[in-house]
């Protein structure tokens, strides 16, 4: 997996928790509520749907190659220590993260968690490469 891409994908993984950590906690139920369904494990299987889902809608692709072109420029100002520009594209790319659909915001979340070096990380980064193919350079 080359650099850019891992540069890029723990940039994308990053916004949805800056957005997270920047929203106000709901207030606590009184009684205990019904567990919620768990989220999307992140495995090779769950990026594979991903791909699909995102590889099937044009406008999917396109959004999907937008945010990398932001990861570029985010990787452009960090050279320049530019954090003002850096939060400006961070929050484009979560905002456009959201039109990728839940499970790809939950699987570039996951990924912060992954040791990029991983047969996880490697095998979810080969995922990707299939859409990043779809990218016009």
């Amino acid at each position: 997996m080359n650099i850019k891409l891992i540069v890029a994908i723990l940039a994308i993984g990053a916004m949805p928790v800056c957005a997270q950590a920047q929203a106000p906690n709901p207030p606590k139920p009184s009684k205990p509520a019904k567990a919620a369904p768990a989220a999307p494990v992140t495995t090779p299987a769950a990026a594979q749907k991903v791909v699909k889902t995102i590889s099937g809608d044009k406008a999917k692709i396109q959004t999907y190659c937008d945010i990398g072109k932001l990861g570029s420029q985010i990787e452009d100002a960090e050279q320049k220590q530019d954090m003002n520009k850096i939060d400006e594209l961070n929050k484009k790319m979560g905002e456009m993260a959201t039109k990728l659909g839940p499970e790809y915001v939950a699987l570039m979340t996951r990924l912060e968690d992954i040791d990029p070096n991983s047969k996880e990380a490697l095998e979810i980064g080969s995922a990707l490469e299939t859409l990043n193919k779809s990218c016009a350079k």
